[in-house]
């Protein structure tokens, strides 16, 4: 399928591995021009020497720095001619006990996976719709739906995330203009911030790391960790031009492992 996306200009944060990388791919795949960011420029770099293999046809466009702060943010934005999709992603918080968390972390959280992507969007958002062409994706967590206890700076953060998207979502001025805002979030795939929770429960438990991924393949229906490629697949299709009626909605991808019905 075509997903008419050819010659759209993408930002994709937190773009150099993992699932901001699978959603880059995707997007590059489907014709589309690509401003990719992440902190670490080495691999950035060798990301987007990836991206350009992939499809000669596109530009790629590398800003190394922080999207959490306002001057990675800025970079980033500047760099970009025009946003025609918004792909909203940062690094999960630390997992830990809140008892042991101060402001000071709760703020980096909040900055990082509530805050930034706001200001992304606002400072997107209405030009899409000048346009009247417009895609958000914001990568949260299945956590949105069922909170992990160990994860409670990402579970705050990403639902407030979640609450101010319900509703800008839904403004006619946005959904009518062919602006759409939705988030997708990921289960358990194979990144390093998986190996790096299930190495934190393996230190935890006295178990082999081997072991703990064994017993969490085990608990998800079906049976293996997602790959960062199924996922930007996903973000894809909700870019595209078909996708314009779907809009304020949470995706949830995460091999049938949350159990409830709704």
């Amino acid at each position: 399928m075509d997903l008419g996306l050819k010659g759209h200009w993408a930002l994709v944060c937190a773009a150099s591995k993992g699932l901001g990388r699978g959603c880059a791919e995707a997007l590059v795949g489907e014709g589309v021009n690509v401003v990719i960011t992440a902190r670490g420029e080495a691999d950035l770099l060798a990301t987007a020497d990836a991206l350009r293999a992939l499809n000669p046809d596109v530009e790629v466009r590398v800003v190394a720095g922080d999207i959490a702060t306002p001057e990675g943010r800025a970079a980033a934005l500047a760099a970009c001619p025009r946003v025609d999709i918004l792909i909203n992603n940062a690094g999960g918080p630390p997992p830990g006990d809140f008892r042991d968390w101060g402001r000071d972390q709760w703020i980096a959280a909040l900055d990082a996976n509530m805050l930034a992507p706001i200001e992304l969007i606002k400072a997107t958002v209405d030009a899409m719709a000048s346009r009247g062409f417009g895609r958000i994706v914001n990568i949260t967590s299945g956590a949105v739906k069922a909170p992990i206890d160990v994860l409670g700076l990402s579970n705050g953060a990403r639902s407030g995330l979640t609450g101010f998207v319900a509703g800008l979502a839904r403004q006619p001025r946005l959904a009518g203009a062919n602006v759409t805002i939705n988030n997708l979030l990921p289960g358990a795939f194979d990144t390093d911030r998986l190996k790096k929770t299930m190495a934190a429960g393996a230190a935890k438990t006295g178990a082999s790391v081997d072991e703990v991924a064994a017993k969490r393949r085990s608990t998800i229906p079906a049976q293996r960790f997602g790959t960062a490629a199924e996922f930007g697949a996903l973000c894809a299709m909700l870019c595209s031009a078909q996708a314009g009626y779907l809009t304020g909605q949470n995706i949830l991808l995460d091999g049938g492992n949350y159990p409830g019905t709704f």
